[in-house]
């Protein structure tokens, strides 16, 4: 289960996280859970075409697999952000595990910039790295990688959160790339 938008109730739980791209406009479009040789590349491809900067959300194991695709998407402008070593939950990972894997993230993406694995963590997880980490959440998550949503409306949620300059939450995986390459395409070019 997961929100599409994110209630303003729910925002005021987190008040010193970043919820809009209005400071930082590679914010409005966000990847996560990559960098992947069968996705980056396509994804970075289009954005390049689309004249479009984006932020990576990437996970540091991924990083350490793929560091070409690191190189490749810092190169074309883009911004990488921490999303931890691996994809934990922080409500059902303890708490000095959930850390560990945050900070061990943050050293291989060189990034301040934090993206908690499902939006989820406790509020002692938070405290603690909002002192340490800009966090960045979401105003919309158009379901790219819910096999019930059809890539018309994963481009249509993209195109009105991108026109509110919401921050978007897509995926950097080989199983979202169709809807999220149809999504992107649909966007109108950005000039210079």
């Amino acid at each position: 289960m997961y929100l599409t938008s994110v209630p303003a109730l729910v925002q005021t739980i987190f008040p010193s996280a970043i919820w809009s791209s209005s400071q930082e406009p590679r914010l409005r479009l966000t990847f996560d859970d990559g960098p992947h040789p069968e996705s980056t590349p396509q994804l970075l491809d289009l954005l390049l075409r689309k004249n479009i900067k984006a932020t990576f959300f990437c996970l540091g194991e991924q990083l350490e697999k793929y560091p070409e695709l690191y190189q490749m998407i810092l190169q074309q402008g883009h911004q990488v952000g921490n999303h931890g070593y691996q994809h934990l939950s922080g409500w059902t990972t303890d708490y000095q595990t959930y850390i560990s894997n945050a900070e061990q993230g943050a050293e291989i993406s060189a990034s301040t910039l934090y993206r908690p694995p499902y939006g989820r963590m406790t509020p002692r997880q938070y405290q603690y790295l909002k002192a340490q980490h800009k966090i960045v959440l979401w105003t919309s998550m158009p379901g790219d990688f819910d096999p019930t949503i059809t890539k018309e409306s994963v481009s249509s949620e993209v195109s009105i959160a991108f026109q509110q300059e919401g921050i978007i939450v897509l995926h950097d995986t080989p199983a979202c790339l169709e809807k999220v390459l149809f999504a992107i395409s649909h966007l109108p070019q950005q000039s210079l």
